[in-house]
């Protein structure tokens, strides 16, 4: 398939994701719909073209690792999967359901490709190093895909972990950080300061690289080249905007735990052209 071909794929993916993420947010009640939409276009990207996975290996020894470090953004994650043909819609009409396969946030082995329970912050990188350390040590040639917020990266784990990758040689390993600029309570910066993060990941000894969040050739372009020849593993900070797609949601904080009425899920889906 051409790369133009391929990005517009993805780009009809990713406005399927954000109108998904909206209406199972209004439907179940559940928050973190400004954080689901800042990862979609990586996720979307992730899953047309990049990640050596689909239904028909999901349980293959030799398939690439997708570790959604940041678990409250499950929905980007299960409409995706969804979408992709690794299960039945039925499970997603059920989402945070009493008794539902699919949690506000993922639970280990729930469905296929749903690689890890995670949403505790802090954890999904150590996860993704095993994964990868694992590949290297059984001489597999699967590459790991970890996913991690901004706020995430607050915790003394992620920079544990962040000394422990390099020192492997893990070049298996692909750390995502969807960089949306906000917390739960407030900026990012005014939290705890992250910049210059860029350098700090490469302080810590990986290729480390920025990029526009949303911009799918970008992405492309950075993800199809894993290993990258530097045998480190590599960090790119993905700059993005918390609640991307949908005009009054976007750079609003208040959509980390906001829940969207009938009225705004319609105008969200105009927006994204899917009503």
């Amino acid at each position: 398939m051409a790369l133009s071909e391929l990005l517009e794929e993805r780009r009809r993916l990713a406005s399927r994701l954000r109108s998904s993420v909206i209406e199972l947010s209004h439907r179940a009640e559940t928050p973190h719909l400004g954080s689901s939409l800042s990862c979609i276009d990586i996720i979307a990207t992730l899953y047309s073209g990049i990640l050596n996975v689909s239904p028909a290996n999901a349980a293959a020894a030799d398939r690439d690792r997708f570790i959604l470090s940041k678990g409250h953004a499950a929905t980007a994650l299960y409409s995706c999967l969804c979408f992709k043909g690794f299960f039945d819609s039925i499970y997603l009409d059920q989402y945070a359901q009493p008794g539902a396969v699919l949690a506000e946030q993922p639970s280990p082995g729930c469905l296929p490709g749903v690689e890890a329970a995670t949403g505790s912050l802090g954890h999904g990188l150590s996860l993704a190093i095993g994964m990868a350390m694992a590949a290297k040590i059984q001489q597999q040639n699967y590459k790991v895909y970890a996913l991690l917020s901004d706020g995430e990266c607050n915790e003394g784990s992620v920079w544990e972990a962040a000394m422990f990758a390099p020192m492997h040689k893990l070049e298996n390993l692909v750390v995502i950080v969807d960089y949306n600029k906000w917390q739960a309570t407030g900026r990012s910066e005014e939290v705890l300061s992250l910049s210059p993060l860029k350098d700090k990941w490469t302080a810590f000894g990986w290729s480390a690289y920025e990029a526009d969040g949303h911009n799918l050739e970008e992405l492309d372009r950075l993800l199809t080249k894993v290993p990258d020849g530097s045998t480190k593993p590599i960090a790119i900070i993905a700059h993005t905007v918390k609640g991307k797609g949908v005009s009054f949601m976007e750079d609003d904080n208040n959509w980390h735990y906001r829940i969207p009425n009938k009225e705004e899920v319609d105008r969200a889906k105009v927006e994204l052209g899917v009503l």
